[in-house]
């Protein structure tokens, strides 16, 4: 399957002042991607036009930047985060916000990500092509971003936002020119559907096959659409070279998702051995989202307005979600990045790669979590995910030489994209 484009290639005149010279990090402790360790003696990385071009020892450049004692990684890829929320989506702050401003503080957000290390994310829902567009002319700073817009939700599912009153409430997914609206039942209404969020833009399709845990009429173990609704899904995504990814929580709906063909599970809270096998089997990533439902009670104990369902939802799954994800990850399956992010607010990103090392991943393995899979998982590993002469300069610096998890944000010094230094 040919795979869906990410903007990898900035705009011609994205940076184009910055990126004319070359620039060399030298004396890196480097961890390339490539595999789950560091080299095992310091190395010169040379950018220019956007690209790594040399890596060795004794490289010159127009500037060089010292990097003794720092650690420098491939740009980190979060591929599941929502920018039009930020830890703060109770129904008040979205009915009390001015619908234009929620565009500005989704760059303020974007430029948060990219300043703790994230370059490339795979938006789950809420940006659209403007959004994208903005970051890819050079307007604001933030990560190169795949798209999804709409998380597709049957009546009564996950992005369903009906509530008892009879009124649907405001959120992060309202029906805009740009984002079509997300309900959707029966194939003909699938098919129809998705053909309108590639038209309106997306990179990647989002689907709901089990009930969440921010929606209020639903339930996280119940499997949600009909195999044929999925099917003609999947089919229609991948005539258009597009990938899916599932929000799945219950154990059903992730293997109704794995059996469709969907490319990743997101959250994967109810995991079972057969659910584990068929990802093993298929070929299946897994995106954890660890950080997710405690973002959620965090925020319930900072006082933003949580319903008591939502809530009770939230403490219910912490726990068999970090043993799902701890079976998996023992079981070998393919594990990349992502962290929720806009239920907890931008810029905690990191926080997820010591929760992946907490369940038995080693912290190559969360690196490389965060690196190359996540590339490979989103189709963009030719340009992105590894430090390699030829792909993309995306590159954080950290203090320190080791890949120590703990404190990993308050370790970022410097943020290199498109080999021109953003943060």
């Amino acid at each position: 399957m040919t795979s869906s484009t990410c903007s990898s290639t900035p705009d011609p005149t994205y940076h184009q002042a910055m990126t004319n010279s070359r620039l060399v990090l030298a004396n890196a402790t480097l961890f390339d991607g490539t595999n789950q360790q560091v080299r095992s003696e310091p190395v010169d990385i040379a950018m220019a036009d956007g690209r790594v071009v040399e890596i060795g020892t004794g490289l010159s450049g127009d500037e060089v930047i010292d990097c003794s004692g720092q650690l420098v990684t491939p740009g980190l890829i979060d591929c599941h985060v929502h920018f039009m929320a930020d830890g703060d989506f109770g129904p008040n702050v979205h009915a009390q916000t001015p619908f234009s401003m929620t565009f500005f503080q989704a760059a303020e957000r974007m430029k948060r990500t990219l300043e703790c290390g994230i370059t490339t994310v795979r938006e789950a829902g809420g940006a659209d092509l403007g959004v994208k567009e903005a970051r890819d002319k050079g307007l604001v700073l933030g990560p190169r971003m795949q798209i999804s817009i709409s998380i597709l939700s049957q009546t009564g599912g996950h992005g369903d936002t009906w509530a008892v009153c009879g009124a649907h409430m405001p959120g992060m997914l309202d029906p805009h020119p740009g984002r079509p609206h997300n309900i959707v039942d029966g194939p003909d209404e699938m098919r129809i559907k998705v053909r309108e969020l590639i038209r309106a833009g997306a990179d990647v399709i989002k689907v709901c096959t089990s009930g969440g845990v921010l929606s209020p009429r639903d339930d996280p173990q119940h499997a949600h659409f009909m195999a044929d609704e999925l099917d003609v899904l999947v089919s229609e995504a991948t005539a258009a070279h597009r990938f899916v990814m599932a929000h799945a929580q219950a154990t059903q709906g992730i293997k109704n998702a794995v059996r469709a063909g969907i490319r990743s599970i997101e959250h994967g809270i109810y995991l079972d051995d057969e659910a584990i096998q068929m990802m093993l089997d298929a070929g299946t990533y897994l995106v954890p989202t660890l950080i997710a439902p405690m973002g959620v009670i965090d925020a319930a104990e900072r006082g933003v307005d949580i319903p008591d369902v939502i809530l009770d939802k939230a403490r219910n799954v912490v726990d068999v979600h970090r043993e799902s994800i701890s079976k998996a990850i023992d079981a070998g399956v393919q594990i990349a990045m992502g962290t929720d992010a806009g239920v907890t607010p931008h810029g905690e990103n990191l926080r997820e790669l010591a929760e992946m090392v907490s369940l038995g991943m080693s912290p190559g393995a969360a690196f490389e979590a965060s690196t190359r899979v996540a590339a490979e998982l989103m189709g963009i590993e030719n340009d992105i995910g590894t430090i390699e002469v030829g792909k993309v300069a995306d590159l954080v610096v950290f203090d320190g030489t080791t890949l120590d998890v703990s404190d990993l944000r308050n370790r970022v010094t410097r943020v290199i994209q498109d080999g021109a230094e953003v943060a």
